[in-house]
């Protein structure tokens, strides 16, 4: 009989990233290009602690139906002095109506949003080098001054 390997995860931190007004480049015919700057921001978790620099941004692609393709690239500091580079890839989608107050910069029920990522971390700091050896889900909430990400461990 063979088995199926069951799938874990385990929570390790949250992002909380706060974030600018959005730069709108225009309509690209297959969706609106947004560039949201990154203002700094905090890394909080059992044990881990860190500050996200005011670098970066989460460069966007809005397709008509609303449904946001993420790439955000940027840069924390943990408390021990570790630089971790991050490149998050995901994706956003809900109800148009959640979608429009999002847009407008309203408080939105995060429950009411599909918002995940896959962070990718890279750093020379051994004691973060697990950070590289691993996969990792983000489960993203927005606000209107910051985006908080729960990062997970796939065991």
């Amino acid at each position: 009989m063979t088995m199926t390997p069951q799938l874990q995860t385990k929570y390790v931190f949250t992002l909380a990233i706060k974030i600018g007004v959005p730069i709108v480049a225009g309509e690209l015919g297959h969706g609106l290009r947004r560039v949201i700057p990154i203002l700094g921001g905090e890394v909080r978790g059992e044990g881990m602690h860190g500050t996200i620099y005011p670098v970066g941004a989460d460069f966007q692609t809005i397709r008509p139906d609303g449904f946001t393709e993420l790439e955000a690239k940027y840069a924390f500091e943990m408390d021990d002095g570790a630089v971790i580079y991050i490149d998050n890839i995901g994706m956003r989608f809900g109800p148009k109506e959640a979608l429009d107050r999002i847009a407008r910069g309203e408080i939105v029920d995060p429950d009411l949003i599909y918002f995940r990522s896959v962070p990718k971390f890279e750093t020379g700091s051994p004691n973060y080098r697990w950070l590289m050896q691993h996969l990792f889900i983000g489960v993203g909430a927005r606000h209107p001054d910051r985006v908080e990400i729960a990062v997970h461990q796939v065991l």
